[in-house]
């Protein structure tokens, strides 16, 4: 054997050793994509069940809303049946309420006025 057979046996020996020695990491990145993988997996696994789980909540909670608008629609009406009713209350029944008031206090006056005793005045 010469010298350039046992350099190329030197250099086949450590290019070995350069790709086992990098062989291992690279299984180990393997393993982490692996892991990934599978974490990936299950997260989408269990995104599926909550998201019909939310999709479910959002339509319960529009059929509510759309009970509590309706009820907001009745109050509403409500208020503006209540609201007109108090007005006409007011119209027939103030205005005839007030005459007698100011027709009442009329007649007291004019009562008051006759009891009062005709004094001595001066001069």
């Amino acid at each position: 054997m010469s010298g350039g057979d046992i350099a190329g046996l030197i250099a086949a020996g450590v290019f070995a050793l350069l790709v086992l020695l990098l062989a291992v990491p690279i299984l180990k990145l393997g393993r982490v994509f692996d892991e990934v993988r599978t974490s990936i997996r299950s997260i989408s696994d269990g995104a599926t069940p909550l998201m019909d789980e939310v999709t479910a909540t959002v339509s319960t909670t529009n059929q509510q809303l759309k009970k509590v608008d309706g009820i907001a629609s009745n109050v509403s009406d409500a208020s503006a049946n209540i609201s007109a009713l108090s007005s006409l209350v007011a119209a027939t029944v103030g205005s005839p309420l007030i005459k007698v008031a100011a027709f009442s206090y009329g007649v007291r006056s004019a009562l008051a006025a006759r009891k009062k005793p005709a004094g001595r005045r001066s001069r």
